[in-house]
């Protein structure tokens, strides 16, 4: 057996020495225009050189990242390096790097606008791309092509392009896969633009003679067997460490580009609230949250707000996910790439659509490649377990009601004021809900309740916590003290046992050295009561 192999994802931030200060710019919120953005003086982040690297390195590409990550500006940025309007990268990596004497006819198709419904709206969409692209590179529409077979006309435009430029064409594909995803509740009509989509994309593979570069982007990587039948040519860049930054911010790039919009945030708290993305190389930010912040000067869920991830909750729900598992998932690159509308992997989900992210990245054996999953960033945390508290059964208002009053407590250092609190918030749960929903009989129903309720509050929380002496379920850090919860489901009566299991194995021991107050908590859950009825505390003073 070959030695595990171990790659470090995120290293701990180290603030930047002093630098002198430019000019302040105009932040791009939302623009996805590379021209606008340069001519109109605002903050520019180059990945011109990983673009041509890219570039250089083949010629059918995928990539997959999460909504907002500056996909389109990508796209885009494809678009004039390939049509040679060098003015635009005046600066840049590229405009050394690049050959601006030579210039490509590109083919843009984006499906990021609006939702489609069918498979006849999906195809009048393609028939309109395809219309715009023609005028675009001022081609006529062949008399001999079916006006209403979009793959033939998507193959006709290929054709034409190479001819009248005499150079490879570029095909570019912006949210290749929104058509299915905006259709995921409802399979059927799922399954008709996923096949609408792949009869589409199946041109690329006979067309390969007339193509310079091809890129695909969007969300989700749907097999190859689903989609892109037959265009094994298709390298993934996904999990590809060289380009794990290809889109997001870096430390260095808001270290150095935004430093001017620096002054007066905490650097440390932007880190972890919108840092941390991760495809087993550098870790980035969110592009999205960085802008507003800086613009707002607040700290909120830009990004989760915009998306609120109903289809996610109510899966997560049906499976009866055990939420503290969401903080360390491990799962294999088969997985992670596991994704089509019949056969979902919890997994893939919540990694490709930026939920879960990278921690860790294992090779136990030659060729076998393992990953540690987890949340991002503390936005990412609080607002996806506050989204799944009502799946779990707890009203919105009953859990808003409990907050304050949760950090309060926690703050004063009384745990035991935390008992009254959480025997609210389970008798909140409608008996109704525990009638009519799966996760009535699921025992980690009680602990994925608890959890997301302290994880909607952006705490301090360490699933899973690792001992010598074993695994302590939950450990939270907070105002300067320490929380050790072990929970236990008993038929009807407390037996002690959560708290007795803390002291026996001696779960305080990993904590003593810092000098801080331990709070050990045990709490039992009753499955007659459907709510706690053993609730213990050992405070130990430093």
């Amino acid at each position: 057996m070959q030695p595990a192999v171990m790659a470090t994802i995120t290293p701990p931030y180290t603030a930047p020495m002093d630098t002198p200060t430019a000019p302040r710019r105009r932040l791009p919120i939302g623009i996805q225009n590379l021209r606008e953005i340069r001519e109109g003086g605002h903050y520019y982040v180059d990945k011109t050189g990983m673009a041509i690297d890219l570039i250089a390195s083949g010629k059918h590409f995928f990539l997959s990242r999460p909504r907002r990550f500056g996909k389109s500006l990508l796209v885009d940025t494809f678009k004039e390096l390939f049509e040679g309007n060098r003015p635009l990268f005046t600066g840049l990596a590229a405009e050394t790097r690049w050959d601006w004497s030579k210039r490509h006819p590109v083919i843009r198709i984006s499906f990021g606008n609006g939702v489609l419904h069918g498979r006849r709206e999906l195809e009048r969409r393609i028939r309109s791309h395809l219309r715009d692209n023609r005028a675009a590179l001022g081609l006529p529409r062949p008399d001999d092509i079916d006006p209403e077979d979009t793959s033939d006309d998507f193959a006709g435009l290929i054709q034409q392009a190479r001819r009248q430029h005499g150079a490879g064409v570029v095909v570019l594909v912006d949210e290749y896969d929104k058509p299915i995803l905006d259709n995921l509740d409802d399979p059927a009509t799922a399954r008709e633009m996923r096949d609408g989509l792949r009869n589409f994309y199946s041109v690329l593979k006979d067309a390969d003679a007339h193509l310079k570069f091809v890129f695909l982007t969007g969300v989700s990587k749907f097999s190859k067997v689903s989609l892109f039948s037959g265009l094994n040519n298709l390298t993934d860049i996904t999990l590809d460490a060289q380009y794990s930054a290809l889109c997001g911010y870096t430390d260095h790039d808001l270290d150095t580009v935004f430093a001017p919009e620096l002054p007066g945030l905490d650097r440390e708290e932007i880190r972890h609230w919108y840092n941390g993305y991760n495809w087993a190389g550098a870790s980035v930010y969110n592009p999205f949250d960085v802008l507003l912040l800086l613009r707002n000067r607040l700290f909120r869920a830009y990004w989760f707000e915009t998306g609120t991830p109903t289809f996610l909750v109510q899966l997560l729900s049906a499976r009866r996910f055990f939420t503290p598992d969401l903080a360390r998932l491990h799962s294999s690159m088969t997985l992670l790439s596991s994704f089509d509308v019949d056969h979902i992997a919890t997994e893939a989900l919540l990694f490709q659509t930026g939920y879960l992210t990278i921690h860790d990245v294992r090779q136990p054996v030659l060729g076998k490649w393992m990953y540690t999953l987890g949340y991002p960033n503390r936005e990412v945390e609080s607002s996806l377990n506050e989204a799944l508290l009502p799946a779990y059964g707890v009203p919105g208002e009953a859990a808003a009601v409990a907050q304050e009053e949760v950090i309060e407590a926690l703050r004063r250092g009384e745990p035991g004021a935390l008992q009254p609190l959480l025997h609210a918030l389970f008798a909140s749960i409608p008996s109704d809900w525990y009638r009519k929903n799966p996760l009535a009989g699921f025992e980690g129903h009680y602990a994925s309740v608890f959890y997301s309720h302290l994880a909607a509050l952006g705490l301090d929380l360490r699933v899973e916590d690792s001992t010598s002496h074993g695994r302590i379920d939950l450990t939270l850090s907070f105002a300067g003290q320490i929380f050790l919860f072990e929970f236990k489901v008993v038929d009807d009566q407390p037996d002690g046992s959560a708290l007795a299991q803390i002291r026996a194995r001696g779960y305080a021991d990993k904590y003593r050295s810092q000098g801080q107050t331990l709070h050990l908590i045990g709490i039992e859950f009753s499955r007659a009561a459907r709510n706690v009825v053993g609730f213990e505390v050992e405070t130990l003073q430093p």
